[in-house]
């Protein structure tokens, strides 16, 4: 065991000192892979936590320890939880392809040589499922391959990892790498909090936050509050930790998050293993929280040993108090879940907080004139592919086969990273499902993120699938809007391709076998991690030289991929006067809806060609119609970037209002930067999404609430509006709304806003990136 004052090399490093020669053997790779990239340091996170813990007298969650103990100054940071904004200094940033493009980009930007602090890239996003998983790779390779130059050079130059294409999906390379139990880490994907299963602070943010982490700037963040989920029983049967969170997605609803961190305790946790842990915190993204954790237990000590860091959870558990929450430490609001009593769960379709337990949704289907029919069974993602996802989906698969049944369903399965690829395809459970009529596609994101090339059924015709992921909104996996997406856990999931209908509950209902015989399927089973030990499979991982300022980061100004940026113009010095409402938004407008996925994503890196798709996704109040707003200078209909287009062009600046918890969903910061792209000034809605609200400050535009929610309705699609007080912006100051109506009226409406000093700062240099280049000088 490790003496108290020792600093600890982490992630590849610890692999480096403790994996076995035999793993190391059969890993075959180039010893760089393992370069010590970060620092352990409980000592430090100790000494904070005192300081912390003696100024506010009284004892401390699992998140405010973690989320305190990074404190840039514990002496003499204000913390008030919901209130204040902390000042923040993360251990590590991770970044997916899909935003890292965007986030190098600006880091270029900035001016500086080297990243301050360990940093990857993931190559994941860009890979369309279509064929099968070594096919779906070579093509990615080849048409993506301006882009995974871009990356991997940046990267080199920058001094950040880089995991190549085929290497796993970002959130699970992360919990089998660099997450550990109390590091803090942000990434540029909202369902980072992954690694809150290996009881981590790991928080998804826009690509300018990772800036300034990794550029060496404190990041802020609202003191967030603290949700206590109480686990009591255990878990058995069908019921698995998916189901947690889809239970916890009901009760609390996409917003009943926003601007907390959601943390699990008490007695049923032990019943949980660590990557089913990480289940749960992944999928805590859809009710809005700002992350979830676990308190540190012995089935994180043998996740750790079991890949290659061993040492790390000897210190953790010398460690131990620091990584619970103190007894008579105080939640914001609490929710008990007995999990003897936790049925399994279906949630869907179009949003991820419609819960119901399996043995109803046939019925509630039938009602509600939802397809029965399932027409594909989807297992894996970033929230459900570890070997004991795959163990349980395999162990119902293996049942049907034994009595010569195969799934009536399609049915893909994902692998969550190229460890686990190669592990099940030792074990056996590839082939399992390849025999069951499944396909295993490649390990990345695929499907999840609408990287599907679908065939099966026309756009328009209606259908339900279900899958493992965490996300279902309109259009989201397959570009279809009338197909009925249902998420659940890998082991229903099978079940139900197994079955071909919803209307089956796996728990009481028979299925017939080719010979006529009537059977149940048992309860799933399947080991926690593997008997034999991981296989690493191919080396995917390419460690930055120790200098890389001579190398080269070029971007072809052709290119229809990759586009420097320009900075965007500073504030004027006065108010905004006769903005345009570009569009009302009527209901739901997620990510999604703002700048879509799937076929856009191959413009992440181009900021002017992916504001072509700028909310096309959005439902405009006027007509109830997608993608079809008045260009009230022309007075003409058309798409919602190309009238946004013509009013820039004719120097006309516009704003966006909308409804609930706008920007809810995904991290992608182009939802942000397009608007302003574009000629934006002002996004007016009822609530946030927190990332989205953050991203929208940071890229210089106002993001702005009804101080009554109920003004929306006074909003007119053809109104002019003006935003009064700009010149004496100060925190907790509302600003005020002139809208002048098309009928020569108007009135003035109170607008709320969350911005604190720093944050009026980029909005007065025209962005963040702005400010940071100013203050070099």
């Amino acid at each position: 065991r490790a003496p108290r004052s020792h600093t600890l090399a982490l992630g590849q490093g610890a692999r480096r000192l403790h994996v076995s020669a035999a793993y190391r053997a059969k890993a075959k790779v180039a010893m760089s892979r393992f370069e010590p990239t970060s620092f352990v340091n409980y000592e430090n996170l100790q000494s904070n936590v005192d300081i912390v813990r003696k100024r506010l007298n009284r004892p401390l969650t699992l998140s405010e320890k973690i989320v305190y103990g990074h404190l840039d100054d514990p002496h003499n940071q204000e913390i008030d939880r919901g209130r204040t904004y902390l000042r923040l200094r993360p251990d590590r940033v991770a970044m997916q392809d899909a935003t890292a493009q965007m986030a190098m980009l600006q880091f270029i930007s900035s001016g500086l040589p080297k990243v301050a602090v360990p940093s990857t890239i993931h190559c994941d996003h860009l890979i369309e499922a279509q064929i099968g998983g070594a096919q779906d790779l070579a093509r990615a390779k080849d048409v993506n391959q301006e882009v995974y130059n871009f990356l991997s050079s940046a990267g080199a130059k920058y001094g950040v990892g880089f995991w190549k294409p085929g290497s796993g999906i970002i959130h699970q390379i992360i919990l089998e790498n660099y997450a550990y139990p109390g590091v803090m880490l942000i990434g540029t994907d909202s369902h980072t909090p992954n690694g809150g299963g290996l009881g981590a602070i790991c928080i998804g943010v826009g690509g300018a936050d990772a800036v300034d982490v990794m550029a060496g700037i404190p990041w802020e963040l609202k003191c967030p509050k603290v949700i206590g989920v109480k686990l009591t029983g255990s878990l058995s049967g069908w019921t698995s930790p998916k189901d947690v969170i889809l239970k916890v997605a009901g009760i609390l609803t996409v917003k009943g998050g926003t601007g907390a961190i959601v943390e699990y305790h008490g007695p049923g946790v032990d019943s949980i293993s660590c990557t089913g842990m990480a289940t749960i915190c992944n999928m805590g993204a859809e009710i809005g929280a700002t992350t979830s954790v676990f308190p540190y237990n012995h089935r994180m000590r043998t996740y750790l040993e079991k890949t290659g860091r061993g040492q790390i959870a000897a210190l953790a558990d010398e460690y131990s108090d620091l990584l619970v929450p103190d007894e008579g430490c105080e939640y914001d609001q609490i929710i008990e879940l007995n999990l003897d009593e936790l049925k399994p769960h279906i949630n869907g379709p179009f949003t991820p907080d419609l819960a119901h337990p399996v043995s109803k949704v046939g019925a509630v289907a039938e009602k509600n004139g939802w397809p029965l029919d399932v027409k594909v069974g989807l297992i894996g993602s970033c929230t459900n592919s570890s070997y004991e996802d795959m163990g349980r989906a395999a162990s119902l698969a293996k049942q049907a086969l034994d009595k010569g049944l195969k799934c009536k369903a399609q049915f893909t399965v994902t692998p969550g990273s190229e460890q686990i690829r190669a592990t099940i395809e030792r074990d056996g459970y590839a082939k399992t499902f390849r025999d069951v009529g499944g396909v295993v596609l490649a390990n990345a994101c695929g499907p999840c993120i609408g990287q599907w090339d679908r065939r099966d059924v026309k756009k328009g015709e209606k259908n339900t699938i279900v899958t493992s992921f965490n996300r279902n909104f309109t259009a989201r996996n397959d570009a279809n809007p009338a197909t009925h997406a249902f998420v659940t856990s890998p082991e229903i999931v099978t079940a139900l391709a197994i079955a071909g209908t919803l209307n089956f509950n796996p728990e009481t209902d028979y299925l017939t076998a080719p010979n006529g015989e009537k059977f149940k399927l048992e309860p799933p089973t399947g080991d926690e991690l593997p008997s034999k030990d991981f296989d690493p499979g191919q080396d995917t991982y390419q460690h930055p030289p120790a200098d890389g300022t001579s190398l080269k980061v070029d971007v072809n100004p052709q290119s229809n991929r990759l586009q420097l940026l320009e900075p965007f113009d500073k504030w004027s010095g006065n108010d905004l006067e006769d903005m345009q409402v570009l569009i009302k938004v009527k209901g739901k407008c997620t990510t999604d809806h703002i700048s879509a996925a799937g076929p856009w994503l191959k413009f992440r890196g181009h900021l002017d060609n992916i504001s072509n798709n700028m909310l096309i996704g959005a439902v405009n109040s006027e007509n109830d119609a997608i993608n079809k707003i008045k260009n009230h200078l022309n007075g003409e209909y058309g798409g919602v970037p190309d009238v946004a287009r013509h009013y820039k062009a004719n120097g006309v600046s516009w704003v966006v209002v909308g409804d609930d918890n706008y920007g809810e969903g995904s991290s992608r910061e182009h939802a942000a930067l397009e608007p302003r792209h574009l000629g934006g000034r002002a996004i007016i809605v009822k609530s946030f999404a927190r990332i989205h609200e953050t991203n929208l400050k940071k890229q210089g535009l106002l993001p702005l609430t009804f101080s009554n929610s109920s003004d929306y309705d006074k909003i007119r699609p053809d109104d002019k509006i003006s935003i009064r007080g700009l010149k004496t912006f100060t925190p907790g100051k509302p600003l005020a709304a002139v809208v002048k109506h098309s009928d020569g009226t108007e009135e003035t409406l109170e607008l709320n806003h969350s911005f604190n000093e720093t944050q009026i700062e980029w909005f007065r240099a025209g962005s963040a990136l702005n400010r940071m280049k100013s203050l070099q000088h």
